[in-house]
């Protein structure tokens, strides 16, 4: 390894899942090579994943929406966290732009992986498409979880766009037998169909709750949703006003005992790139019902059952033909647990081939 590719500094902002554990697998790996890495981003991301048991850990202030004074903040912090460096690997639209701000005047390389696309609309629509205009402008090297997100990076000038590799973490075996799942969520036959989400807008959940009113024919099923955020209390309200057969389940650790106990995996949402929790469905063999966006389709090729996002007729139709058909299901489940599926060695090679590439990186 050349040793102008030795130190890297990876960024990321406010994080509660996919993003952040990603980031922690690439510090972990490139450490372990013997690469110098440097993780900068917000304390709470540190408190989450323990990116300091890894790295070295940087704190930057960066916010979950555009705040010009802490944003300020964050780019002349970037500009000393970042000062030697020769790889700058940010994560995240905001990540990327501040990133690419703090390396004005610099020979640095700057690769960005856009994990999620733009959903906001009016004001805070327009400054994202500003982001996304630096990001275009500045970074040598553009990874994108999904195809249209690749798209929309040319439309805007990216220079060097290419697919990104976010492999879920293996899942923990179950901790607890079906029955014992069953018992707290469904007791009997009752099918349970899962969704693991953030309760927020880009999921989609309020279409999930129009599917599940039905009707449906023999049994309803019992949709259970593993989550927090923002939108629990509004979703919460109509599940009781509507007496919808939904449960919020908050956050859980075990989805490996969840995913086991589920007749299917519902994805109602608006737009995913690599969702991690329809990566762990896959290896565990469970049926799929989800949207056609982003990068869900390349993902499951023949393994789910794909809606148009928004369309919860469509969504109720597909999850009564899965209930009523259990050939369809076993189908599905023996084409998910075939899928391919990258894994950490496939994620770090291709970050190792993509810094090598960028000028005066070296491998």
């Amino acid at each position: 390894m050349a040793e102008a590719a030795r130190r890297v500094v990876l960024v990321l902002g406010t994080s509660a899942g996919g993003v952040g554990r990603h980031v922690r697998m690439l510090a972990g790996g490139l450490a372990r090579e013997g690469r110098q890495v440097v993780v900068a981003g917000p304390a709470s991301t540190d408190e989450a994943f323990g990116f300091s048991e890894v790295a070295r850990f940087a704190e930057v202030p960066i916010s979950d929406r555009p705040r010009p004074l802490s944003d300020l903040s964050a780019v002349e912090r970037l500009r000393r966290v970042t000062s030697g460096a020769q790889v700058v690997h940010a994560h995240g639209l905001r990540a990327g732009a501040l990133a690419a701000l703090a390396l004005a005047g610099r020979r640095t390389g700057l690769v960005v992986t856009l994990h999620n696309a733009l959903t906001a609309t009016g004001a805070i629509g327009a400054i994202y498409g500003l982001l996304e205009r630096i990001v275009a402008k500045k970074a040598d090297q553009v990874l994108v979880v999904a195809p249209d997100l690749g798209e929309r990076m040319r439309a805007r000038g990216a220079r060097c766009v290419a697919d990104a590799v976010v492999p879920a973490p293996p899942l923990d075996p179950p901790g607890r037998t079906v029955a014992e799942v069953r018992a707290e969520l469904a007791p009997g036959d009752r099918p349970i169909l899962l969704t693991i989400a953030r309760l927020a807008q880009q999921k989609g959940l309020e279409t999930l709750l129009d599917a599940a009113r039905g009707p449906y024919a023999g049994v309803v099923p019992l949709f259970a949703v593993a989550g927090e955020g923002p939108l629990r209390g509004a979703l919460q309200a109509r599940i009781d006003a509507e007496g919808l057969p939904v449960r919020l389940l908050g956050d859980r650790a075990d989805v490996a005992d969840l995913l086991q106990a589920a007749g299917a995996l519902v994805v109602p949402s608006r737009w995913e790139g690599q969702p991690l929790n329809v990566q762990e469905a896959l290896r565990a063999g469970v049926p799929i019902i989800a949207t056609a966006v982003g990068g869900i389709p390349g993902m499951v090729g023949d393994a789910a059952l794909l809606v148009p996002p928004g369309d919860a007729a469509a969504l109720r139709r597909e999850i009564a033909r899965l209930l009523a058909d259990p050939g369809l299901a076993e189908r599905l489940s023996a084409a998910a647990g075939a899928r391919p599926l990258p894994d950490e060695e496939a994620a770090l090679r291709a970050v190792r081939e993509v810094y090598g590439a960028l000028p005066g990186a070296g491998r």
